[in-house]
């Protein structure tokens, strides 16, 4: 039997939900479809600066090995997966090629040998179902539906139960290891491994790991900015696929977000969810660097502080920042006395240049921040779980058009998530259709139905064409 019929007969298996053991019995391909990236393009990628080059050219889907599973381990059958950034970057080799990342890994030997070699399967995040467990793993099984988080860490380092991030062994899955999630199968630590939220589609669950789990630690965990009952909160790139998840978290949390976007389109959609106030940075002209784009300009970042003052009566508490370099001066300027701007990701750029006397005489504290860890995770999929937090996605591409997708986000032109259909039909994977009808389809949806974007829903059947304020239940900090 050749490996395409027995893909399909995993599937057919896990649409017509055989029981666990009929799963278990079943033979797994020994190669799968996979996105990638390939060792020999980097020479001729990165020879061009980085906006000459090409994601068509350099992200791949092809066939490679299945790899052998560490006895911690499990091997997910990816229904799902979506686009982060992190994917735009390995893709084009920046800010460093990838595959420096998995040589120094794979220079560890044993089981991390695997992760080397001339192919890089992309992706951090996934939805699916368990068809391999290693001998070590008890909490998951073969048959159970999952999301899986990209926190990869080893659990014997001690720094992993204080916080994970903090551990030197941390390393973000499918970007800084192999066999990430935007393939048919998908290699994971069982620690990686959370419920399904059973009222989502495989796509909606897909787009809700890495970004909503990353905006819980910078917003609501102790470890960031601990938001609080009436916090101000400047919020960047509000409707994009981090930001959108930072709104909600917000919003649920009673704090009043002030929410920068770059159109009047974007500011529309927020306001319909329930935000009051936002500042389109494009149509107010803003533009914090020189000319040159060596340093800031002063009166720019100083005209948009007064506005943020106006709006929040005095400045913001926190500010939600992950931009970077463009706008962090703005972001610390905008900061009430004794504020925090918490920041993630740097994707205008790591050198970020600042006025720390501003920060200083101020008492504006910068905190960095990375992902999330295996805590917090868990804690943001239970606010899917429960319906308090919900998907942003407002597309979903095949797997074959994972390079277009890629190129989507990279160029800004998307709003949410940008989902990626893997082994799964579009808009399968509800298991718990009446919690889903109790939440209500406009609800789940609210995000999309606000910023009119179409994506596939259970049974492809239409939501209803309302676009509803976002109400989400003031219960978030019951499960801190």
């Amino acid at each position: 039997m050749n490996d395409d019929r027995r893909t399909a007969l995993l599937v057919a298996a896990i649409e017509d939900g055989a029981p666990a053991s009929e799963l278990a019995r079943m033979s797994l391909p020994s190669t799968y479809r996979a996105a990638v990236t390939k060792r020999s393009d980097v020479a001729a990628a990165t020879a061009l600066p980085e906006e000459e080059r090409s994601v068509a050219d350099t992200l791949h889907v092809e066939s490679v090995p299945t790899p052998a599973l560490a006895p911690d381990e499990a091997l997910v059958a990816v229904m799902a997966s979506s686009i982060n950034y992190n994917t735009v970057w390995s893709s084009i080799f920046a800010p460093v090629p990838t595959f420096a990342f998995l040589d120094r890994l794979a220079a560890e030997g044993g089981w991390a040998a695997r992760h080397g070699g001339d192919r890089h399967v992309l992706g951090s995040d996934a939805a699916g179902v368990v068809v391999a467990v290693g001998s070590n793993v008890a909490r998951f099984a073969v048959g159970d539906h999952v999301a899986v988080h990209g926190n990869w860490v080893d659990g014997e380092d001690p720094a992993t139960y204080a916080d994970a991030m903090r551990s030197p062994t941390q390393r973000a899955w499918g970007f800084e290891t192999n066999f990430g999630g935007l393939a048919d199968l998908a290699l994971v630590k069982a620690s990686q491994l959370l419920p399904k939220p059973a009222h989502l589609t495989w796509e909606e669950t897909a787009s809700t790991t890495l970004c909503n789990a990353t905006a819980y630690r910078m917003l609501i965990s102790p470890n960031g900015a601990n938001l609080r009952l009436g916090d101000r909160v400047l919020i960047w790139g509000a409707t994009g696929g981090i930001g959108s998840f930072a709104v909600q978290q917000a919003l649920a949390t009673g704090a009043e977000p002030i929410c920068v976007v770059s159109s009047p389109a974007r500011a529309a959609a927020l306001r319909r969810l329930g935000v009051r106030r936002v500042i389109d940075r494009r149509a107010e002209g803003y533009r914090f660097l020189t000319d040159d784009g060596t340093g800031v300009d002063r009166a720019e970042v100083d005209r948009f502080a007064a506005r943020v003052h106006e709006l929040a009566g005095g400045g913001v508490d926190v500010v939600f920042e992950h931009p970077g370099r463009e706008t962090i001066a703005a972001s610390i300027a905008s900061c009430r006395p004794g504020g925090a701007v918490v920041t993630c990701a740097a994707t205008t750029g790591y050198a970020m240049p600042m006025d720390a006397g501003v920060a200083t005489t101020s008492s504006v504290r910068i905190i960095g921040s990375h992902f999330a860890n295996y805590h917090e995770n868990a804690r943001a999929n239970d606010l899917v779980r429960r319906g308090l937090v919900h998907p942003t996605m407002t597309a979903s591409r095949p797997l074959d058009e994972v390079a277009s997708a890629t190129q989507l986000v990279r160029d800004g032109r998307h709003d949410g998530k940008v989902a990626i259909t893997c082994l799964g039909a579009p808009g399968t994977g509800v298991t718990d259709p009446w919690r889903r009808a109790e939440l209500g389809e406009d609800r789940i949806s609210a995000f999309r139905l606000a910023v009119g974007r179409s994506a596939p829903t259970p049974g492809a059947q239409s939501p209803p064409e309302t676009s509803s304020t976002l109400a989400l239940p003031a219960e978030i900090h019951g499960i801190i």
